[in-house]
């Protein structure tokens, strides 16, 4: 991959990754604000302004010199994330169910976001022959939306601390079990990268994509422009 496929693929990526871990950013705020916790609604994180979530290294350098890095070698590889959203568990209603509905409101968020671009992949296809000028920009990202959303969907919901499938494992599990469990947390950015760089972690998560994918609107162009 070329220089100008390199900027091409990053316009083409920018505004659905950016759009996705602001949703579902602001999703955990808006749901802990519902369930008793104001913390992140003082903080001015349950909003959609991408800034307050943006993190420079998790969702800028990280992922721009792991794209550059991995498309230069012939493959095209993505990693970030953005500034987590605080919430104070003791201020939730019922802090055990409810941190589960807060942790499982950022992969809603994503599936949402994944069904509003494959409609926008719709909309791009209908508009094919006249206006192309439109109609193809809205297919690619459309594609990428789809994709982005997908991934970190399934991505948040692998059952690890701090991702939020680790939340919702966490909040099922009885108080002792539950404790022993979190105190794997401090080792699960380190455990994640692992099962990353060893290539387990997508061999366990793209199956779970592609069936994710099965009910998205125009999941056959997703499939033609990013192969899997």
């Amino acid at each position: 991959m070329d220089l100008n496929q390199i900027v091409q693929l990053i316009a083409v990526l920018a505004l659905p990754l950016l759009f996705a871990i602001t949703v579902h950013e602001a999703a955990h705020g808006w749901v802990a604000n519902r369930l008793g916790d104001h913390t992140a609604l003082m903080l001015g994180r349950v909003t959609f302004n991408p800034i307050k979530h943006v993190d420079p290294v998790g969702t800028v350098i990280v992922p721009l010199a792991i794209l550059l890095l991995s498309s230069l070698g012939g493959t095209t590889f993505l990693f970030g994330w953005a500034k987590p959203v605080p919430v104070d568990w003791r201020k939730l209603n019922h802090p055990r169910r409810d941190m589960a509905l807060v942790a499982l409101a950022g992969p809603g968020a994503n599936l949402l976001m994944a069904l509003f671009w494959g409609l926008m992949i719709k909309l791009g296809v209908m508009l094919i022959g006249t206006s192309d000028w439109v109609a193809m920009p809205l297919v690619y990202m459309g594609a990428a939306g789809v994709l982005i959303n997908l991934v970190l969907m399934t991505l948040n919901l692998f059952p690890l601390l701090p991702l939020d499938g680790g939340r919702v494992i966490a909040s099922l599990l009885p108080p002792r079990l539950a404790r022993g469990f979190s105190r794997l947390e401090p080792y699960g950015l380190i455990i994640l990268l692992l099962l990353v760089f060893t290539g387990i972690l997508g061999r366990l998560l793209i199956p779970a994509i592609a069936i994710s994918l099965a009910v998205i609107p125009g999941a056959g162009v997703v499939r033609e422009l990013f192969p899997m």
